[in-house]
């Protein structure tokens, strides 16, 4: 069984569960990100039935902020392998993690207990962005936060996918009218910034099959969007009801969803 969950999602931070129960109830536990101070998370982490000592590994996405959080101060803690790419490690210092760093790279396979993980590139403004597809031999949930736009690679990666976790960073007028300066909208609504809703819809409509479970929002932005701009617009791109529509928000995450 593969399940996953949103622990918090949004520019104050991001972490997502990814659970594998294999032969004989073994589970294994990914948290993609750990973009919160490190008691924070804990107390995300409780609020899901789990503690930090329960996880098997971090795998960090990039080096901002909302992203890396307390990897390092959670790794040392609790003596978890942190996955990152080599530019997402020398972007934040090239810190050694007392030898428990691993580099994971574009295309190239990870095997963690139950799951299988498979890094894939993204355009963003960071040195080195990977998002992520995880799967248990039979499931597959995709986690796609914090690209720009969705090039023809990126859609190869979430074919066939039972599950997604998919940005909705903003609304393109919402964004053009708020208060922030001008650069920091182009940065937002650029090649290499943040998915708008409607580049997040036209995604959905492109991987939509019949076996797509769940599309759950994510990483939207407090200033500039609104949920129920999302949900509409997911819905029409997924012909289903807004109120099938789920968005992970910045306090609560999203329930556990099974792949």
């Amino acid at each position: 069984m593969l399940r996953f969950r949103s622990l918090g999602s949004g520019s104050t931070g991001n972490a997502t569960l990814v659970e594998a129960t294999g032969g004989g109830g073994r589970i294994t536990r990914l948290l993609i990100d750990c973009g919160f101070a490190l008691r924070h998370l804990d107390a995300r982490l409780a609020r899901a039935g789990l503690a930090a000592c329960d996880l098997d590994a971090v795998f960090v996405t990039h080096e901002h902020g909302d992203h890396i959080g307390c990897a390092r101060a959670l790794s040392q803690r609790e003596g978890l392998p942190v996955w990152m790419s080599e530019g997402t490690w020398l972007a934040t210092g090239g810190h050694d993690y007392e030898g428990r760093i691993r580099f994971a790279r574009d295309g190239l396979g990870i095997e963690l207990g139950d799951l299988a993980l498979r890094p894939f590139t993204v355009p963003h403004d960071a040195r080195e962005p990977l998002q992520l597809v995880c799967s248990d031999g039979a499931r597959r949930v995709g986690i796609l936060t914090d690209l720009g736009h969705a090039t023809p690679y990126v859609l190869a990666q979430l074919a066939g996918l039972d599950a997604l976790l998919l940005e909705c960073n903003h609304d393109s007028d919402l964004l053009a009218n708020s208060a922030y300066p001008p650069f920091l909208k182009h940065r937002v609504g650029g090649n290499y910034g943040h998915l708008s809703n409607v580049a997040a819809a036209a995604i959905a409509r492109a991987v939509h099959h019949g076996g797509l479970k769940h599309v759950v929002a994510a990483h939207l932005s407090e200033q500039n969007n609104r949920p129920d701009i999302v949900k509409r617009l997911l819905a029409d791109a997924l012909g289903a009801t807004e109120e099938d529509m789920l968005a992970a928000d910045a306090a609560n995450g999203s329930p556990w969803l099974d792949a």
